[in-house]
């Protein structure tokens, strides 16, 4: 009997253990998809992944928890990606004239589609794009069905003109290195400020528009919410990211 008691301890130990183990890696795993990103280069590094020539789209939405002046709420991180030349997809010039006089296009009509389809009704939304995206975000925020399903809590653009795109739901920031001239090409009359950094790039005016927004060293600063020297964060769960394509309306 006693012997018998050993092993089913031994064996209740070792069952234990391989149960731990297996917690220890669950654990592990979660961890790693959970990331938390304290500035705005960090938010561009993740628009930055929309430029996948079509493979997977240039629109994502991932799970999350924005947290700022120590009051945290669930949101929906949107990002959206600029101009990029793929056949088939909403991102080329066209929808950069179209959305620059803030008229319909395709993208805009996709990420409001994708919006309604995939983000529960009453959820809190933070909108992130470059250029071609930054502008199409501007355009969701003030659209009548988000505004009125969605609460948009902030839109952060890199290296993108202000629109002129009607009343906007939260809080928009516009960040733009002075050696980028997109920035400061607008379909506005008013308010056209530039959250201007410098990154170096003299007259290198393509290499800080396609790069400047993705360093922390210049925009290390800013933080998620695009506002200088705050200190808003985002916690994203990275399994739930999901990518969607943007077909073109011809």
């Amino acid at each position: 009997m006693k012997k018998l008691a050993k092993k089913v301890t031994a064996l209740t130990m070792a069952l234990a253990m391989v149960l731990a183990g297996f917690t220890a890696v669950a654990t592990t795993s979660e961890a790693a998809s959970t990331t938390t990103l304290t500035n705005s280069a960090q938010v561009a590094d993740l628009v930055w992944d929309g430029y996948n020539n079509g493979v997977d789209g240039p629109i994502s939405i991932i799970e999350g928890t924005l947290t700022n002046g120590g009051k945290s709420q669930n949101v929906y991180l949107v990002t959206l990606s600029g101009t990029e030349d793929v056949k088939g997809q909403s991102t080329g010039y066209l929808t950069d004239l179209l959305s620059g006089f803030n008229l319909k296009n395709a993208y805009y009509d996709n990420v409001v589609n994708v919006i309604n389809e995939n983000i529960p009704a009453n959820s809190n939304i933070v909108l992130a794009g470059h250029s071609l995206g930054g502008m199409i975000a501007q355009q969701v925020a003030a659209n009548d069905t988000i505004k009125a399903n969605y609460n948009v809590v902030n839109t952060v653009c890199f290296g993108s003109p202000l629109l002129s795109a009607g009343s906007r739901e939260g809080t928009v920031k516009r960040l733009g290195d002075t050696s980028d001239v997109v920035p400061y090409l607008s379909g506005s009359m008013f308010n056209n400020t530039v959250w201007a950094v410098y990154g170096g790039y003299g007259t290198d005016v393509v290499t800080a528009h396609c790069e400047s927004y993705l360093r922390d060293d210049v925009w290390g600063a800013y933080d998620v919410t695009g506002n200088k020297n705050g200190s808003a964060k985002l916690t994203l769960n990275l399994n739930t990211r999901t990518f969607f394509q943007s077909d073109a309306w011809v």
